[in-house]
């Protein structure tokens, strides 16, 4: 039975890890749903780990949610720019991976001309929406090792004990 949880635990990790980079699959969340399942099973880690992961989550939930729209406003986006970030990156998740780059790029530069900048100002936006968007997703991937790593020390940790 506990190769069943093994294989449960390494599976949402697995899928987790994928789902820091694919669009709509809640990666972290998942890593630490790997985590939260092993410990209430087989108890391979402890509670520290598990707070541990559950915050470094939030943190890549909160990373994800700012990262484009802290680029854009540090290149000087207006409201209007970060509407359009926003509804970009939405449309943007059913085209794939480029389309999560690429999404708020056109959305913010289309929002920033709505809102009547001119074709520079609205280009420098969608630049720092690319930017932003692009650290958030390296930053979201580096959480989700992280995750899984610290999750592996604790479980070899623990069964050497």
């Amino acid at each position: 039975m506990d190769a069943i949880w093994w294989l449960l635990t390494i599976g949402l990790m697995v899928v987790g890890l994928v789902g820091t980079v694919v669009p709509l699959l809640p990666g972290t969340v998942l890593i630490l749903a790997g985590a939260a399942l092993n410990h209430f099973a087989l108890g391979s880690i402890g509670w520290g780990t598990l707070l541990g992961l559950t915050a470094l989550m939030l943190l890549a939930q909160v990373l994800d949610f700012v990262s484009g729209a802290a680029g854009a406003k540090y290149f000087g986006a207006t409201r209007w720019g970060a509407i359009g970030g926003i509804l970009g990156a939405v449309v943007g998740i059913f085209f794939g991976i480029l389309g999560l780059f690429i999404g708020p790029l056109v959305g913010a530069v289309a929002g920033e001309l709505l809102g009547g900048r001119g074709i520079l100002p609205a280009g420098k936006s969608g630049w720092g929406t690319f930017l932003g968007t692009t650290a958030g997703l390296i930053g979201k991937v580096a959480i989700g090792v992280i995750m899984v790593a610290w999750f592996a020390i604790a479980a070899l940790v623990g069964a050497v004990r």
